[in-house]
């Protein structure tokens, strides 16, 4: 692999600060991030040309370290400030998902909540966000309690799907308040936005208000807290995975293969930090006209062979529905309706069954 290395400073002078600055090239395997900024790097020294670069990753995969030991090479050793690079990796095993250490960095637990379920797509424009809402929806009528985080800032949906304008007010210990409809306690950068707002900020400002949603929100007590993803693999999902302990994800696809390349690259993605994948769900999996005529406008099953392929569950299948569509517009998710009539809501009750008994509780 050639890798296109800059001088580490006019005067060809090796410090530790360079050193960091050409690792940054070095991104974390399957991300976008870098080993820097992931926090693996803790150490650089620096003695007579001989550049040593300590690095501690936790990870199950063996071709993680490795990666990581072979692209560090590949930056430092053309430097000709550089007679020797030692790149020493203290690899050890995740702990388990209970707020111990997790990949690269800390995992929480959140207080009160017992599990906490991602739902991503890799791709936008797949439902994530409809499956997320209903799937929400379908726990709580089972009698689970509830939460919704809408974790993709620059398209927040969850406020509009559920119907509701309100703001959220803080504690004392300036927490902030989920908004609570239908039984089901949300938070949204909906709720803090006008409708016509866009969310005009830079990654790290999106990483803080993501650790803000997580960690400073008023969850209390709740058998699950659902989390909807923005599309892809970058910093909003780093910090999420690198934050908070997982019980499990959720991929979200629909039939064709561009939005099953995504899909792969998520799962991929979860696989890497050790985050369990509890299924795939095949989105718009077909419509239905009055006559009862299937059509399977996005292809014919692609999400179910993935899933066999994958050796995941599939959780469900679920048709393209007008009603699904306007009950979202209206503010109240399929999934809340009393009708034993529609094979929507049927099949969120099955896939929501199908994840309490995956994770026990």
């Amino acid at each position: 692999m050639k890798t296109a290395v800059a001088s580490c400073t006019s005067n060809s002078a090796v410090t530790t600060d360079s050193i960091k600055d050409l690792l940054k090239q070095v991104a974390y395997p399957g991300f976008s991030r870098d080993i820097v900024s992931f926090g693996l790097v803790k150490n650089i020294e620096i003695d007579d040309g001989t550049v040593t670069v300590h690095i501690s990753v936790q990870t199950n995969d063996p071709t993680v370290p490795e990666q990581i030991f072979n692209n560090c090479h590949a930056v430092l050793d053309p430097l000709p400030e550089v007679k020797h690079a030692r790149i020493e990796l203290d690899v050890q095993a995740p702990a388990a998902q209970s707020g111990e250490s997790g990949e690269a960095g800390v995992k929480n637990t959140i207080p009160g909540v017992k599990n906490i379920i991602a739902i991503a797509s890799g791709k936008g424009g797949v439902g994530k966000s409809t499956v997320s809402s209903n799937l929400a929806a379908a726990l709580s009528k089972q009698g689970h309690k509830v939460g919704l985080c809408d974790c993709d800032l620059y398209g927040p949906s969850v406020a509009h799907m559920f119907g509701s304008h309100e703001r959220p007010l803080a504690t004392d210990d300036n927490q902030i308040i989920p908004i609570e409809t239908h039984g089901i306690k949300l938070m949204s950068m909906g709720f803090l936005l006008e409708d016509a707002s866009p969310v005009i900020v830079r990654g790290p400002l999106a990483t803080r208000y993501t650790q803000q949603f997580l960690q400073n929100v008023e969850w209390g007590e709740l058998d699950y807290l659902i989390l909807d993803l923005p599309p892809g693999t970058g910093d909003i999902q780093l910090t999420i995975v690198q934050t908070i302990a997982l019980t499990g994800a959720v991929i979200v696809t629909t039939p064709q293969e561009v939005a099953l390349i995504d899909a792969r690259k998520a799962i991929s993605m979860f696989d890497k930090v050790n985050v369990p994948i509890l299924g795939l769900v095949e989105n718009m999996a077909w419509f239905e006209c009055d006559h009862g005529t299937r059509y399977p406008i996005f292809g014919d099953g692609g999400g179910a062979e993935e899933a066999e392929k994958l050796k995941i569950p599939l959780l469900g299948q679920i048709p393209l529905d007008i009603p699904t569509r306007t009950q979202a517009d209206a503010g109240k998710p399929i999934a809340l309706s009393d009708s034993d009539t529609s094979p929507v809501i049927e099949k969120y009750q099955e896939i929501a069954s199908r994840i309490v008994n995956s994770v026990g509780t």
